[in-house]
């Protein structure tokens, strides 16, 4: 059986905001993704001839199709080799510990072939255990990897997957502070193999996890002020553990009228009435909200 790539459909984000990259992979050679810190393990119900991710297959190599970015080849790929006859398969490729906090944004790009005749399914799945994080087993096992944030054409509908790079994208939430995590994409696709009735060939390519900066997200995720209106003192309250390295106010008109580096209690009874913005900097990123002084 001649078999097919991979497509998504879910949902699709361009990404205009200034943001602090926490980590970053074009996928240029898969041979040294380990070096990195990314592992893989294929709990397919068989391990097929070809077990693990590769590196993507260019048209100028006879493969389906060229990278979103970089050299032709510069992409990851799994494909329906990854079990056995028809079977599931549940083909998983792992990211280094990253700390995240919620706000963060996970982007990545992925296709399958021009005209695909096979379904695919990618899912895209978080633990929160960092590097104590334990692997899946069996087929339908996750591991610690219980948080679901994508899953792409999970009905495996054989026109459902993109056949161009397309962009998707997951904001992380639900994290109680900031937690060091690891992200995994799973190839998992049910009878599938070649000779199943699904799965042909995916790629997924520049991959990143990126921190919004200067944004009011930020600082309702991770801050929030009282009293707003304020009088004479305004607090500060931190909702995940954080250190503020640099803390602000500005005017209407930009002028800055308090600085401090660390200061949760600001006295601002010396301010004039009317509308201020405070900015905090951390080594999570940055974020600025309003508040009214009476």
């Amino acid at each position: 059986m001649v078999k097919k790539l991979l497509s998504f459909s879910f949902l699709l984000v361009s990404l205009t905001f200034q943001a602090q990259n926490l980590i970053s992979e074009g996928f240029d050679t898969y041979t040294n993704l380990a070096t990195a810190g990314w592992t893989s393990t294929n709990q397919s119900t068989v391990v097929g001839t070809n077990p693990d991710w590769f590196q993507g297959n260019p048209t100028a190599s006879g493969g389906p199709f060229d990278s979103y970015a970089g050299a032709t080849n510069s992409y990851v790929a799994c494909n329906y080799n990854s079990t056995a006859g028809a079977n599931t398969i549940s083909n998983w490729l792992m990211s280094p510990v990253v700390s995240l906090v919620n706000g963060d944004v996970i982007t990545f790009y992925t296709r399958t072939v021009s005209s695909p005749a096979y379904a695919d399914r990618l899912q895209l799945r978080i633990s929160t255990n960092g590097a104590a994080s334990a692997n899946p087993v069996g087929a339908t096992g996750v591991g610690d990897y219980t948080t679901l944030a994508l899953d792409v054409n999970p009905s495996l509908v054989a026109t459902s997957y993109p056949n161009a790079w397309t962009l998707y994208s997951y904001t992380v939430s639900g994290l109680p502070t900031a937690t060091n995590c690891k992200i995994a994409f799973r190839y998992f696709v049910t009878n599938g193999g070649p000779s199943g009735a699904n799965s042909d060939y995916i790629g997924v390519d520049s991959f990143s996890v990126d921190r919004p900066l200067s944004s009011d997200s930020f600082f309702k995720n991770n801050f929030s002020l009282y009293p707003n209106p304020v009088s004479n003192v305004l607090n500060i309250s931190m909702k995940n553990e954080m250190t503020i390295n640099n803390l602000s106010i500005t005017d209407l008109n930009g002028r800055m009228v308090f600085s401090s580096d660390s200061n949760t209690s600001i006295d601002v009874s010396n301010l004039s009435s009317g509308v201020y913005f405070i900015s905090i900097e951390t080594n999570e990123g940055k974020g600025t909200a309003k508040f009214v002084k009476k």
